[in-house]
């Protein structure tokens, strides 16, 4: 499996894995606290060829993404779980813990996300009425929806924000909130 797309990740033991998984060339962060050096060279890269934003599962994987979504405009996120991304000793997380078939799944289902109006909004109503905000359930629910969806773990705030952006349909809500329901039925 090629990327033509140059990939953002935090280091160097990020690069070695994505490198292993498949073929693909990467920037590196360094950390959350990004240098305007690094912004330059990911907003050319996006220019020439497209980027994606593979970072770690956490809050500074967050930050990071953040602080590049704000600069650089149009950039594709790539997503993994905490589960698939512990360290086998279970002392670390990022995308250097996680398996090739894992990292190349993540870079298969890539979002790009889109500030153009869509037909049918989600609204903070229907996230309430999913039990996404404002339920006790709800920090739960929205990890397993970002699962589902493969748009990362989100607070509430978050969540809306990546739904409208990634244009999650109202289909793919429906569907994956059904499937929440069946699960906890199921527990």
């Amino acid at each position: 499996m090629d990327i033509k797309e140059i990939i953002v990740v935090e280091g160097k033991d990020d690069t070695t894995a994505i490198k292993r998984a498949l073929n693909a060339d990467t920037i590196e962060t360094n950390g959350s606290a990004i240098s305007t050096e690094t912004l330059r060279r990911i907003l050319h890269a996006q220019e020439k060829r497209g980027v994606i934003v593979f970072t770690d599962p956490d809050y500074p994987g967050r930050r990071i993404r953040a602080i590049i979504e704000e600069h650089v405009p149009g950039v594709k996120h790539a997503f993994l779980t905490k589960e698939k991304t512990i360290a086998k000793n279970g002392k670390g997380l990022g995308i250097e813990h996680a398996s090739d078939e894992d990292i190349r799944e993540a870079l298969k289902n890539v979002y790009t996300p889109s500030e153009g109006n869509q037909l049918e909004i989600i609204t903070i109503e229907d996230l309430m009425l999913a039990k996404l905000i404002g339920h006790p359930k709800s920090k739960k629910r929205r990890y397993r929806l970002g699962e589902l969806l493969n748009i990362g773990m989100t607070n509430g705030k978050q969540l809306h924000k990546r739904l409208l952006i990634f244009q999650i349909t109202i289909e793919q809500f429906a569907k994956a909130v059904m499937q929440l329901d069946q699960e906890e039925i199921n527990e």
